[in-house]
């Protein structure tokens, strides 16, 4: 892997560019992208985080967290909290699934919920990679959570929503 250096402020102003736009697109568009918000990050870990609520086929919302470091474009999204029942199955699951997934993974966050997580290099940040990158969030999510859900927690009952 090819050594990346630290964004300069260049780069951080294009890499912000980039993602408000893909933003902007997709809020006029209204079907995919529910809302978003970017904050300034103050303590040193990162320049700037979106944080974007998505339209989900089987979770109704799919919140992905964007944050912008030092070198890459960090994305998150929880999928569940802390399984109540079946733990290794729901794990073993996961981790079965991570086997398919393009630049992300599932993974123990805080409290042993379960999250999507990413990253990619800042540099060159476009429509068609922030398609991929937040379009995979969300369909990771929506493909694997009943499964991980109804092993998880499995007093969980699905609520199909009616379609118009």
């Amino acid at each position: 892997m090819s050594d990346v250096g630290l964004l300069d402020d260049d780069a951080i102003e294009l890499a912000v560019a980039a993602i408000d736009a893909w933003i902007a697109h997709w809020l006029a568009d209204g079907s995919f992208l529910l809302a978003a918000e970017r904050q300034v990050v103050t303590d040193g870990t990162a320049s700037h985080q979106w944080y974007l609520r998505f339209a989900g086929e089987e979770k109704d919302v799919i919140t992905v967290w964007a944050t912008l470091r030092q070198r890459t474009l960090f994305t998150e999204a929880q999928m569940l909290p802390a399984p109540e029942a079946n733990v290794e199955e729901v794990l073993g699951y996961l981790m079965r699934c991570n086997a398919e997934l393009y630049g992300m993974a599932y993974a123990l966050g805080p409290e042993d919920a379960i999250y999507l997580m990413g990253r990619t290099s800042a540099i060159g940040l476009d429509e068609e990679s922030l398609d991929r990158i937040f379009g995979s969030a969300v369909h990771y999510l929506d493909a694997h959570f009943v499964q991980a859900a109804s092993l998880g927690f499995p007093d969980w009952r699905r609520k199909r929503r009616r379609r118009s």
